[in-house]
């Protein structure tokens, strides 16, 4: 009889190219269905809440797959992060309904994006977040961050690759997002949405596009726009550098 798992996994994605499984090429996803197999001899591809891009991190991402065999999901998270290299950590694991899918069954996700702000980077911190030392006006960014939440179509926060356009490829680019805004801390300005599901690149395109008003090349009306347009190629802002988001947890 086959068993439903569902695990939380955290990892630090800077030497991974993605959650998805790649021909020989390290991948979150491939490397946590070979720890699988390793434990309890079953090959299979467990299925990610969606596909983080290389160089994002997770403390949250979630997946889920079945198994035929009797080892407990307490077993289980022990013999997985036994054999998972330490930038993979499996943080949770319970059995789950038959129906459970990670990324069919989530009703909202959370991303935050970190820019460093002070002059020097510690190294330490160099792989999570994105630094930027120079002028931004963050209230105009604050401003702009708010004219994305609700329900819009986000095709020009998306990115161009046709191949990878979407987190969710049966669904069009409408998405709905509940909430968006960045907050100030000592030494990072950090940006956290909240949203029923995200296109490829979406989030960092919408940090790209933030740091054109934090520059003074847009303000934060123009946000308005650039939605309106639908169109990538309207929108000016470049696609923010992976190593400052965080995927941080997934709802259900």
């Amino acid at each position: 009889m086959l068993r439903h798992f569902k695990v939380v996994v955290a990892y630090d994605g800077a030497d991974f190219r993605g959650w998805q499984v790649q021909p020989s090429l390290p991948t979150v996803q491939g490397t946590l269905a070979d720890a699988i197999f390793r434990v309890t001899g079953e090959r299979l591809l467990p299925q990610g809440s969606g596909r983080t891009d290389a160089g994002v991190h997770a403390l949250g991402q979630v997946a889920s797959f079945g198994l035929k065999s009797p080892i407990p999901a307490a077993g289980l998270l022990v013999a997985l992060n036994d054999v998972l290299p330490p930038a993979i950590r499996v943080m949770k694991a319970t059995e789950a309904a038959p129906e459970f899918h990670a990324r069919k069954s989530a009703i909202a996700k959370t991303y935050r994006y970190r820019i460093f702000r002070a002059d020097i980077c510690p190294p330490h911190l160099a792989r999570y977040v994105y630094h930027h030392p120079y002028p931004l006006d963050q209230s105009a960014m604050m401003q702009a961050a708010v004219k994305v939440v609700g329900e819009h179509d986000f095709t020009s926060f998306a990115a161009v690759d046709p191949e990878r356009g979407r987190e969710e490829e049966e669904v069009p680019n409408i998405r709905t997002v509940f909430s968006s805004g960045w907050e100030r801390t000592e030494d990072e300005f950090m940006y956290t949405v909240r949203g029923s599901g995200f296109l490829q690149h979406m989030v960092r395109n919408l940090v790209g596009t933030f740091l054109l008003v934090g520059k003074g090349t847009l303000k934060p009306a123009d946000i308005d726009s650039v939605l309106e347009a639908r169109s990538r190629s309207a929108n000016p802002g470049a696609t923010a550098p992976a190593n400052g988001l965080w995927l941080i947890n997934v709802e259900y």
